[in-house]
């Protein structure tokens, strides 16, 4: 079995973790330690920017099918050629922090100028579907995507929320947006679902309760100080989304 068909299992079981290093992050070590802690702790899959240098050395270094994330077109392809398993349009976190909002309209001219890139290329496609719109755009760009092919689809929301409350309750904001998000487009489309922006431990079963069928986490792995410190969250992702222990989140 290659390595996306692997990821492509968990999505089937709904039990998919990516584990993300950052869009922006492009500290080669950084990226190395959490892509070491992802595949330590059981991770499906890892996300990484695009860099030749970091693409080259993640591939090199795991067996876990690496995803590369951009809003280019032309660094999506060449991830392709230089080895990645699997493209992502998105993560916008990086934009929305230079105060730039990416519309329905700028993610389905990404995505259709990367498919015509590509060509007989093939590969599997995740497309990031802006948390900030309208949820009926949501719906109606994920309907789209679906339409196109697309493989997979991921929700955010993080980026427009503020906590409001400390502990589990803070951690429930974060996580709101995105998990309400997974909801409607789980409902109005076939596609597989992630759920991605302000997970943790505490929130991630609620994401699959929700219809989710993976979850992307990110800050809360990536910026811990230690592998040893990465991994152990890693590892708790992954018991906490088995399915035994969906069902019994479920019946409580």
């Amino acid at each position: 079995m290659n390595r996306i068909e692997m990821f492509k299992r968990h999505l089937d079981e709904k039990r998919a973790i990516k584990v993300i290093s950052g869009i922006d992050n492009f500290d080669i070590e950084r990226v190395k330690n959490v892509v070491s802690a992802a595949e330590m702790g059981g991770a499906s899959a890892v996300d990484i920017c695009y860099n030749e240098e970091i693409i080259s050395a993640v591939r090199e270094m795991t067996s876990l099918p690496v995803f590369v994330s951009s809003v280019i077109p032309s660094e999506l392809v060449n991830a392709v050629r230089l080895g990645a398993d699997a493209i992502e349009v998105g993560n916008f976190d990086a934009m929305y922090k230079k105060g730039i909002r990416v519309s329905a309209d700028d993610v389905m001219d990404i995505v259709r100028e990367t498919k015509r890139m590509l060509g007989d290329m093939r590969t599997f496609i995740c497309v990031t579907v802006p948390g900030h719109i309208d949820i009926s755009e949501q719906i109606a760009l994920a309907m789209k995507l679906e339409e196109m092919g697309i493989d997979l689809i991921q929700t955010e929301g993080a980026a427009t929320t503020t906590p409001s409350k400390a502990g589990a309750r803070g951690l429930m904001q974060t996580a709101e947006v995105s998990i309400s998000n997974t909801v409607e487009l789980a409902r109005n489309t076939s596609v597989p679902i992630m759920t991605a922006s302000g997970l943790t431990t505490t929130t991630a079963p609620f994401a699959f309760a929700a219809g989710a069928s993976a979850i992307g986490v990110g800050s809360c792995i990536n910026k811990l100080n230690s592998v040893v410190a990465m991994v152990a969250v890693v590892k708790s992702l992954v018991e906490c989304t088995t399915r035994r222990q969906n069902r019994e989140f479920l019946n409580v």
